[in-house]
């Protein structure tokens, strides 16, 4: 028997084969990423959600609120934000991060009139260049707050 010429038949099984193989790869690397919990000085572990999970170097940190560590919610709007940007750095420490390794907010308000009075707190914070940002006005967070903010880090 003279050599085998491929048809096309193999070839597109070995596309197959080769496609499979790759995918097999791809998702064997992803879940063999280290998810690390980020539990800030003073945090629980356990509870219905992590503050923070760190997974290649990218830091994912839960919506924060403006809640002290006795969970009081100040009166004042500003120091809502102010606290609740202080959680996230919190959570940010814990990783040894800072906030200049944020790349993307997210914040969320229950009242768009409050908009400039967050901003002005946020941009104290969040220093040149800032992170990405969106901000949504929602109906009502879960709890008496006014505000959440969630953010993602990068190192």
């Amino acid at each position: 028997m003279k050599g085998t010429q491929a048809t096309p038949l193999n070839r597109k099984s070995k596309s197959i084969v080769a496609a499979t193989a790759f995918f097999l790869l791809c998702t064997t690397i992803l879940l063999a990423a280290e998810r690390k919990i980020i539990l800030p000085e003073g945090a629980k572990p356990g509870g219905n959600f992590s503050p923070g999970i760190l997974v290649d170097g990218t830091l994912y940190i839960s919506g924060q609120g403006g809640e002290d560590s006795s969970g009081k919610i100040p009166k004042d709007f500003d120091a809502e934000v102010k606290q609740a940007l202080e959680n996230v750095n919190a959570v940010l420490k814990a990783a040894d991060m800072s906030p200049s390794d944020v790349v993307s907010v997210q914040v969320y308000l229950t009242d768009g009139a409050k908009f400039q009075k967050m901003n002005a707190v946020y941009r104290d914070f969040f220093k040149e260049p800032r992170p990405t940002r969106t901000t949504v006005v929602v109906a009502k967070l879960v709890g008496p707050g006014n505000i959440e903010i969630t953010v993602t880090a990068k190192k």
